[in-house]
Protein backbone atom coordinates (compact mmCIF):
# COMPACT_ATOMS: atom_id res chain seq x y z
CA UNK A 1 0.00 0.00 0.00
CA UNK A 2 1.36 3.49 -1.14
CA UNK A 3 1.28 5.83 1.24
CA UNK A 4 0.67 9.41 1.41
CA UNK A 5 1.78 11.29 4.07
CA UNK A 6 -0.37 13.69 6.28
CA UNK A 7 2.24 15.58 8.22
CA UNK A 8 -0.99 16.87 10.34
CA UNK A 9 -2.66 13.50 10.80
CA UNK A 10 -0.76 12.84 14.64
CA UNK A 11 -2.37 16.44 15.87
CA UNK A 12 -5.99 15.39 13.86
CA UNK A 13 -5.99 12.12 16.18
CA UNK A 14 -5.33 13.64 19.19
CA UNK A 15 -8.42 16.17 18.95
CA UNK A 16 -10.97 13.18 18.94
CA UNK A 17 -10.17 10.89 21.33
CA UNK A 18 -13.16 9.61 21.94
CA UNK A 19 -12.76 8.01 18.71
CA UNK A 20 -8.57 7.40 19.06
CA UNK A 21 -7.85 5.98 22.35
CA UNK A 22 -5.11 7.73 23.68
CA UNK A 23 -2.78 5.76 26.09
CA UNK A 24 -4.64 2.36 25.35
CA UNK A 25 -2.55 0.14 27.80
CA UNK A 26 -4.40 1.81 30.82
CA UNK A 27 -7.69 0.30 29.50
CA UNK A 28 -6.17 -3.10 29.20
CA UNK A 29 -9.00 -5.49 31.27
CA UNK A 30 -11.50 -2.75 30.81
CA UNK A 31 -11.98 -2.26 27.20
CA UNK A 32 -16.21 -2.60 28.04
CA UNK A 33 -15.46 0.82 29.68
CA UNK A 34 -14.54 2.86 26.82
CA UNK A 35 -18.36 1.97 25.09
CA UNK A 36 -21.85 2.88 26.13
CA UNK A 37 -22.70 -0.57 26.28
CA UNK A 38 -20.73 -3.81 27.44
CA UNK A 39 -20.67 -6.16 24.27
CA UNK A 40 -18.82 -8.88 22.58
CA UNK A 41 -15.07 -6.97 21.37
CA UNK A 42 -14.75 -7.95 17.73
CA UNK A 43 -11.13 -6.95 17.15
CA UNK A 44 -9.37 -5.98 13.20
CA UNK A 45 -5.80 -5.82 12.95
CA UNK A 46 -4.50 -3.33 9.54
CA UNK A 47 -7.91 -1.97 9.65
CA UNK A 48 -6.81 0.29 6.92
CA UNK A 49 -8.93 3.34 6.14
CA UNK A 50 -11.88 2.02 8.55
CA UNK A 51 -14.48 0.41 5.44
CA UNK A 52 -15.00 -2.97 6.47
CA UNK A 53 -14.70 -1.81 10.30
CA UNK A 54 -17.80 0.77 9.95
CA UNK A 55 -19.59 -1.53 7.40
CA UNK A 56 -19.74 -4.08 10.21
CA UNK A 57 -20.23 -1.34 13.28
CA UNK A 58 -23.06 -0.26 11.39
CA UNK A 59 -24.45 -4.16 10.70
CA UNK A 60 -24.10 -5.23 13.95
CA UNK A 61 -24.70 -2.42 16.85
CA UNK A 62 -24.58 -5.32 19.41
CA UNK A 63 -21.18 -5.62 19.27
CA UNK A 64 -18.13 -3.35 19.78
CA UNK A 65 -15.18 -2.95 17.43
CA UNK A 66 -11.50 -1.71 17.14
CA UNK A 67 -10.10 -1.22 14.45
CA UNK A 68 -6.06 -1.26 15.10
CA UNK A 69 -3.47 0.42 12.69
CA UNK A 70 -0.22 1.74 13.09
CA UNK A 71 0.19 4.73 9.79
CA UNK A 72 -1.01 7.95 11.25
CA UNK A 73 -1.91 9.46 8.03
CA UNK A 74 -4.06 5.81 7.23
CA UNK A 75 -5.83 5.95 10.61
CA UNK A 76 -6.62 9.74 9.92
CA UNK A 77 -9.43 8.42 7.35
CA UNK A 78 -10.80 5.71 9.34
CA UNK A 79 -11.16 8.07 12.24
CA UNK A 80 -13.15 10.66 9.41
CA UNK A 81 -15.40 8.02 8.94
CA UNK A 82 -16.42 6.79 12.16
CA UNK A 83 -17.12 10.27 13.31
CA UNK A 84 -19.20 11.14 10.04
CA UNK A 85 -21.40 7.41 10.68
CA UNK A 86 -21.36 8.76 14.91
CA UNK A 87 -20.83 4.81 15.48
CA UNK A 88 -20.66 4.54 19.27
CA UNK A 89 -19.55 1.60 19.18
CA UNK A 90 -16.16 1.38 17.67
CA UNK A 91 -13.10 2.92 19.08
CA UNK A 92 -9.41 2.84 17.29
CA UNK A 93 -5.91 2.85 18.11
CA UNK A 94 -2.88 3.88 16.52
CA UNK A 95 -0.63 0.86 17.38
CA UNK A 96 1.44 -2.13 15.99
CA UNK A 97 -0.11 -5.85 15.90
CA UNK A 98 3.18 -6.91 17.38
CA UNK A 99 2.31 -4.71 20.81
CA UNK A 100 -1.22 -5.67 20.98
CA UNK A 101 0.19 -7.83 24.14
CA UNK A 102 0.42 -4.53 25.89
CA UNK A 103 -3.48 -3.32 25.08
CA UNK A 104 -5.33 -6.32 25.51
CA UNK A 105 -5.94 -8.75 28.36
CA UNK A 106 -6.19 -12.20 28.47
CA UNK A 107 -9.16 -13.43 27.24
CA UNK A 108 -10.33 -10.19 26.53
CA UNK A 109 -11.31 -10.26 22.71
CA UNK A 110 -13.83 -12.45 20.88
CA UNK A 111 -12.61 -12.35 17.40
CA UNK A 112 -9.89 -10.96 15.09
CA UNK A 113 -10.22 -10.04 11.39
CA UNK A 114 -7.14 -10.14 9.00
CA UNK A 115 -8.28 -8.24 6.29
CA UNK A 116 -6.01 -7.95 2.77
CA UNK A 117 -2.51 -7.80 5.15
CA UNK A 118 0.83 -7.36 3.30
CA UNK A 119 1.49 -10.70 1.69
CA UNK A 120 5.06 -10.45 2.37
CA UNK A 121 5.74 -12.58 -0.31
CA UNK A 122 9.38 -12.82 0.16
CA UNK A 123 10.76 -15.93 2.24
CA UNK A 124 12.94 -13.52 4.35
CA UNK A 125 10.08 -11.60 5.07
CA UNK A 126 7.40 -14.31 6.50
CA UNK A 127 7.61 -13.22 10.14
CA UNK A 128 6.26 -10.26 8.91
CA UNK A 129 3.24 -11.79 8.05
CA UNK A 130 0.33 -11.32 10.39
CA UNK A 131 -0.48 -14.95 10.18
CA UNK A 132 2.95 -16.01 11.15
CA UNK A 133 3.41 -17.84 14.46
CA UNK A 134 4.66 -15.26 16.30
CA UNK A 135 1.60 -13.43 15.60
CA UNK A 136 -0.55 -16.23 16.37
CA UNK A 137 0.75 -16.77 19.63
CA UNK A 138 -0.56 -13.13 20.84
CA UNK A 139 -3.71 -14.05 19.10
CA UNK A 140 -4.23 -16.94 21.16
CA UNK A 141 -3.59 -15.14 24.20
CA UNK A 142 -5.85 -12.76 23.75
CA UNK A 143 -8.96 -14.42 22.58
CA UNK A 144 -11.15 -15.88 24.73
CA UNK A 145 -11.87 -19.80 24.65
CA UNK A 146 -14.13 -19.72 21.92
CA UNK A 147 -12.49 -17.04 19.80
CA UNK A 148 -12.30 -16.73 15.91
CA UNK A 149 -9.94 -15.57 13.65
CA UNK A 150 -11.56 -14.10 10.27
CA UNK A 151 -9.44 -13.90 7.80
CA UNK A 152 -9.24 -12.77 3.94
CA UNK A 153 -7.00 -12.27 1.45
CA UNK A 154 -6.74 -12.00 -2.77
CA UNK A 155 -2.93 -13.25 -2.20
CA UNK A 156 -3.65 -16.69 -3.17
CA UNK A 157 0.49 -17.31 -1.76
CA UNK A 158 -0.58 -15.78 1.23
CA UNK A 159 -3.59 -17.83 1.58
CA UNK A 160 -1.91 -21.02 1.09
CA UNK A 161 1.03 -19.63 3.74
CA UNK A 162 -1.87 -19.02 6.41
CA UNK A 163 -3.64 -22.38 6.05
CA UNK A 164 -0.44 -23.94 6.74
CA UNK A 165 0.72 -21.67 9.45
CA UNK A 166 -2.48 -21.90 10.79
CA UNK A 167 -2.61 -26.01 10.61
CA UNK A 168 0.89 -26.21 11.89
CA UNK A 169 -0.29 -24.22 14.98
CA UNK A 170 -2.40 -26.67 15.85
CA UNK A 171 -5.96 -24.38 14.45
CA UNK A 172 -9.06 -25.77 13.22
CA UNK A 173 -10.86 -24.23 10.19
CA UNK A 174 -14.52 -23.96 9.27
CA UNK A 175 -16.34 -21.78 6.45
CA UNK A 176 -12.97 -22.11 4.23
CA UNK A 177 -13.63 -20.35 0.74
CA UNK A 178 -11.45 -20.08 -2.16
CA UNK A 179 -13.68 -18.08 -3.91
CA UNK A 180 -15.93 -15.57 -1.71
CA UNK A 181 -18.45 -14.17 -3.87
CA UNK A 182 -19.14 -17.26 -5.66
CA UNK A 183 -19.81 -18.63 -2.55
CA UNK A 184 -23.33 -17.26 -1.76
CA UNK A 185 -21.93 -16.32 1.53
CA UNK A 186 -24.24 -13.61 3.03
CA UNK A 187 -23.70 -10.30 5.30
CA UNK A 188 -20.39 -10.30 3.59
CA UNK A 189 -18.62 -6.77 4.30
CA UNK A 190 -15.93 -5.76 1.62
CA UNK A 191 -13.02 -3.64 2.42
CA UNK A 192 -11.47 -1.10 0.01
CA UNK A 193 -9.34 -4.08 -1.92
CA UNK A 194 -12.04 -6.54 -1.57
CA UNK A 195 -14.18 -4.03 -3.83
CA UNK A 196 -10.79 -3.26 -6.27
CA UNK A 197 -9.95 -6.75 -6.61
CA UNK A 198 -13.68 -8.58 -7.12
CA UNK A 199 -14.12 -5.66 -9.38
CA UNK A 200 -11.39 -7.47 -11.64
CA UNK A 201 -12.88 -11.04 -11.42
CA UNK A 202 -10.02 -11.76 -8.66
CA UNK A 203 -10.99 -14.36 -6.25
CA UNK A 204 -11.11 -14.04 -2.80
CA UNK A 205 -10.21 -16.50 -0.28
CA UNK A 206 -11.67 -16.15 3.11
CA UNK A 207 -11.25 -18.85 6.04
CA UNK A 208 -12.56 -18.44 9.97
CA UNK A 209 -10.09 -20.51 12.45
CA UNK A 210 -10.64 -21.33 16.11
CA UNK A 211 -7.74 -22.28 18.50
CA UNK A 212 -7.84 -26.14 20.04
CA UNK A 213 -8.23 -26.13 23.25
Amino acid sequence: MRLRHKPWASEELAKRPNIVIQQPEQHQGNWSNCFRTAQPLYVEVGTGKGKFLTGMAKQFPSINFIGVERYESVLLTAMERVEAEKLPNVKLLNKDVAELLDVFAKNEVDRFFINFTDPWPKKKHAKRRLTNERFLTIYKQLLKQEGEIHFKTDNQGLFEYSLHSMSTFGMAFKNVSLNLHQSGMEENVMTEYEEKFSAKGMPIYRLEATFRQ
